[in-house]
């Protein structure tokens, strides 16, 4: 189970860095073109009409809430295992929510894909390891 918390703490860092990095970059041009390639016009089916608060969500859901996750492996809290699997669940939704608003599919979609997937199996896999933390 070491080597399973390793590629954890590998995956929820990555995953928290990257929702920040990303985050951040759409509440900053939220009404512009973020990276070059993300026109306001790829908002057209979707409620929004910025990129704020997409940004906002994407920082809380992915970047917040793997950083907490990725703190709670680390102290190897009771239950870890089950945020790990919520944590995959979340970001399996929001990329199934991305995918059918914008109505379209690129390859970072099937790499945080496989990312997500990866969280909740081994987050069901770890959900029975006992807690080492101290009471």
């Amino acid at each position: 189970m070491r080597f399973l918390r390793q590629f954890l703490t590998v995956v929820l860092a990555f995953l928290s860095v990257s929702a920040f990095w990303g985050g951040a970059k759409l509440i900053a041009n939220a009404h512009g073109n973020p990276w070059g390639m993300m026109p306001l016009s790829l908002l057209r089916f979707s409620p929004f009409h910025s990129w704020l608060i997409p940004g906002i969500l994407l920082l809380v859901a992915n970047g917040l809430l793997a950083l907490w996750v990725l703190w709670l492996v680390l102290a190897q809290r009771p239950a870890y295992g089950l945020w790990v699997a919520l944590q995959g669940f979340v970001l399996l939704g929001w990329l199934i929510v991305e995918c059918a608003t914008l109505r379209f599919v690129v390859w970072p979609h099937y790499f945080y894909g496989a990312l997500a997937l990866a969280l909740i199996v081994a987050g069901f896999a770890l959900r029975h390891e006992p807690s080492h933390a101290p009471a």
